[in-house]
């Protein structure tokens, strides 16, 4: 079978690297640690350092998470590749893998520059406040629903 053509694909992860690079420099340069910029009723700008995964995760693990959390994303970033070769011609689990993928490579450019991920979106609501967030993660986010909804019942039987 002859490789497909996944140069959109990559395309496209690359950009949203860097989008997502593009708004965490804007940050970086805007922003101090413990900022938090008013935006909307129910969104603010802040300035967070996460060393650990989603919802910090690991963030007190003392360290070791970041090359443990550098070479998951090395090594899920291989795996999408290779999905995307065999599947680049589905466009809906192409997007949703290209969607994860170019999180990943956003985050795993901070954790190699910084040690740490550089979180900066909050949304709140009566009080509660989600875990600050970025671009990269809003992609991987949007990325692993596309792909549920893919799997479970968004493809049309032949």
């Amino acid at each position: 079978m002859p490789a497909r053509n996944i140069k959109p694909w990559l395309w496209m992860a690359g950009f949203i690297v860097l989008f997502d690079q593009i708004s965490k420099w804007i940050v970086l340069g805007t922003l101090r640690p413990g900022d938090s910029r008013y935006v909307a009723p129910f969104w603010n700008w802040v300035l967070a350092f996460n060393p650990g995964a989603s919802f910090s995760f690991l963030a007190d693990a003392g360290g070791w998470q970041r090359w443990f959390l550098i070479l998951l994303s090395l090594a899920v970033s291989a795996w999408i590749v290779t999905l995307l070769r065999k599947h680049s011609g589905e466009f809906r689990l192409s997007l949703s893998l290209t969607l994860v993928l170019g999180g990943a490579l956003g985050n795993l450019v901070d954790r190699v520059r910084f040690g740490v991920v550089i979180d900066f979106i909050q949304w709140h609501a009566a009080g509660y406040r989600w875990p600050a967030f970025n671009l990269a993660d809003a992609a991987i986010t949007l990325g692993a629903i596309l792909l549920l909804w893919d799997q479970l019942g968004g493809r049309k039987q032949s």
